[in-house]
């Protein structure tokens, strides 16, 4: 129980990798407080399967919804995970300004903000994870808004933990590969699940789990001389 005592905003949290952050997290002691859009019944699900989770909606396009989503850690907070993302495919040639501000609102704005409205709650010592991806380093065609905001969010990441670094807060970043969830699936045809498993050192796809091993340590005391960093939890697609 090494997060006992600590209390955890999750974005994101009814599914795929982030329901396995909010499950890790949970189970390591911390109470914790996670965002959904729609699914309200696996969000619910979520909350009663688990001890000291609460579910918040909040829709990222919508900043104003950082009030709903901060409301129950107004007393205090310790740990900041910026999860929710979204990646709708298309080429640049086909992208519009209406799309390029949803995509950045989304994935790159509302964690920003998130970032600046926890900044007066969280505690000395406390951490923020920003959840980013390979596709930074590795870009794929039809996701050129998704690559930028995540960058846009790495850059974030890095300077964050500059500006925070003076109280003991650490700010990092994770970058996921190919990871079995309903968003890889959606976003990539059936054949490269197979192909990105091969690709891998450890010759299979990540699941969600996985990645949140990774946030849980980043949460935890054992982590606490690490900052500014993207560690990319691939399972050795890049090396």
């Amino acid at each position: 129980m090494l997060l006992n005592g600590k209390t955890a905003v999750v974005t994101g949290g009814s599914r795929g990798i982030g329901r396995a952050i909010v499950e890790r997290l949970a189970r390591d002691g911390a109470t914790v407080v996670f965002s959904f859009k729609d699914n309200k019944p696996a969000a619910d699900e979520l909350v009663a399967q688990l001890d000291r989770v609460t579910a918040v909606r909040a829709d990222q396009e919508d900043v104003a919804t950082l009030d709903a989503l901060f409301e129950p850690v107004r007393d205090g907070l310790d740990i900041l995970v910026n999860n929710a993302s979204i990646n709708p495919r298309a080429p640049v040639t086909e992208v519009t300004a209406d799309y390029f501000d949803r995509v950045m609102t989304v994935n790159a704005k509302y964690p920003l903000l998130a970032m600046q409205r926890a900044a007066s709650l969280l505690r000395d010592h406390g951490r923020i994870i920003n959840i980013s991806t390979l596709n930074t380093v590795i870009p794929v065609p039809g996701h050129s808004l998704y690559c930028a905001s995540k960058a846009a969010v790495e850059q974030f990441t890095a300077v964050a933990a500059r500006e925070f670094g003076p109280r003991g807060i650490t700010v990092n970043a994770v970058s996921p590969g190919a990871t079995d969830t309903d968003l890889f699936r959606e976003t990539n045809p059936p054949e490269a699940h197979t192909q990105m498993a091969g690709f891998a050192a450890l010759q299979r796809l990540g699941k969600p789990s996985d990645v949140a091993d990774v946030v849980a340590f980043l949460a935890g005391p054992d982590s606490q001389w690490i900052t500014g960093q993207n560690i990319r939890a691939t399972g050795g697609l890049i090396v």
